[in-house]
């Protein structure tokens, strides 16, 4: 007993740190998205489908190239989706927030392999992927 109240700055510190190690893996098993490798891995060899879900003039300010832009507003239901539902979408957006949350809109309407990209085109980008900008 003496020990706890001698050290108990240090069992809550272990408490805490356990917690967010358990934090960590239930938001990777609950869908909290993929790197930028493991994206273009999905992309490349498992024929996922990009998709960026910013609004128009943010995906024509840049974007990944061979994304599809389907604004976030608009995602569920959209026609643009692709309809073999078993594909992955890897989704983006500036940050990798919206992306996150249309994954799992996407995952509820039946896209089971709708994952975002952690980052975003931030981190995009500093993974020396290519980015496209539109004509101004």
């Amino acid at each position: 007993m003496k020990f706890i109240l001698e050290n108990w700055p240090l069992i809550l510190l272990a408490a805490v740190s356990g917690g967010l190690l358990f934090w960590q893996s239930y938001q990777k098993t609950a869908g909290g998205g993929v790197g930028t490798a493991e994206a273009v891995r999905l992309i490349n060899r498992e024929k996922g489908v990009l998709i960026d879900v910013c609004e128009p003039a943010e995906f024509a300010a840049g974007h990944a190239v061979g994304a599809r832009n389907i604004p976030f507003g608009s995602i569920d239901g959209s026609k643009s989706l692709p309809s073999n539902k078993a594909l992955p979408l890897v989704l983006l957006c500036a940050s990798g927030a919206r992306a996150g949350r249309a994954a799992g809109l996407l995952r509820k309407a039946g896209y089971d392999k709708a994952t975002a990209v952690n980052g975003g085109l931030t981190a995009w980008r500093e993974a020396g992927l290519p980015v496209h900008k539109s004509a101004a």
